[in-house]
């Protein structure tokens, strides 16, 4: 579908959540996105009990990647993951270009439960975040950031002005229900630029952006609040999805890498070796025949099951 124009202020009958737009400011150099998460977001926390402060920072997380997987139009995965010595040793999550979003969080052995207003940093403590993008085609990336902000955005906007990429500016929001971003870039300046203070003025204006707001409003009923004196136009919005992308194939894969002595002994031990996704919780289980296969060939992990 080839990207439609349209006004702020115009109602479009689409759903309210699980989607990614994009938007421009004529007459500047000035571009964003805007995501809200509801279903897809839901689905994460389902399939694991987590406190409140992780529940959000995971609603976060998966905002920022749906973010940075449509700013940089990655034809392959995006993996956004932050890893410390706190609490919480390790959140991540991954999107790609079909709309798919899928997160997880580890603890520590000792946890101690973090309160319900815990920051990123007082989580993680001591860290950082790696964002690793694995395109179908071509060098796997990985670019590496400090944990030297409280929440997520800060850090980001951190790494974008590192590495030198464009100007740019998050705010993210996540309640443990829903979970909403927007993204703001400065695009190189050229004749097409009529208003050299935009940049300013709009980022300004994303400061008032109340959650409230972001994780209830229509999205272009937020644009509409924030820019109702700017010439805003919107794109198609994108849908997204919670997705997976687990397969037998690739834990049988995964399995190829252990010894085999120690893949003999657990069949020895339990009869069939079972696995379950951290994702997702889907269970997969081989025969001590699956396994003796795998271990003679990888590819060989991914048997018809009747």
């Amino acid at each position: 579908m080839q990207d439609t124009e349209q006004d702020a202020d115009t109602q479009v009958d689409v759903p309210v959540f699980d989607q990614i737009q994009r938007f421009l400011f004529d007459a500047t150099n000035v571009r964003g996105e805007i995501v809200a998460l509801d279903k897809a977001y839901a689905e994460v926390l389902d399939r694991h009990s987590y406190p409140q402060a992780i529940s959000r920072q995971l609603g976060e997380m998966l905002a920022a990647a749906a973010l940075l997987t449509e700013t940089i139009k990655l034809d392959g995965t995006l993996t956004l993951e932050v890893r410390g010595n706190g609490v919480v040793r390790q959140l991540m999550a991954e999107s790609n270009p079909g709309g798919e979003l899928r997160a997880i969080a580890r603890l520590s052995d000792e946890a101690v439960l973090p309160t319900d207003e815990a920051s990123l940093m007082e989580l993680i403590g001591q860290g950082q975040i790696v964002i690793t993008l694995d395109p179908r085609d071509g060098k796997r990336y990985q670019g590496i950031v400090a944990i030297d902000q409280d929440n997520l955005a800060g850090c980001l906007e951190s790494y974008f002005s590192q590495s030198e990429q464009l100007p740019t500016r998050l705010w993210l929001m996540a309640d443990g229900h829903r979970a909403g971003g927007v993204m703001l870039q400065q695009l190189p300046n050229d004749a097409s630029n009529q208003d050299p203070d935009a940049w300013e003025r709009v980022t300004h204006l994303a400061e008032t952006l109340k959650a409230e707001e972001l994780l209830t409003l229509d999205q272009q009923d937020v644009l509409h609040r924030l820019y109702h004196e700017e010439t805003v136009r919107i794109f198609d919005p994108k849908a997204l999805r919670f997705g997976c992308t687990c397969s037998r194939e690739r834990l049988g894969a995964a399995l190829h890498s252990i010894q085999a002595e120690e893949l003999r002994q657990i069949v020895a031990d339990q009869g069939e070796l079972s696995t379950q996704c951290h994702f997702c919780h889907t269970r997969y289980s081989f025969s001590a025949a699956e396994i003796e296969s795998i271990i003679e060939d990888p590819d060989a992990g991914s048997p018809v099951v009747h």
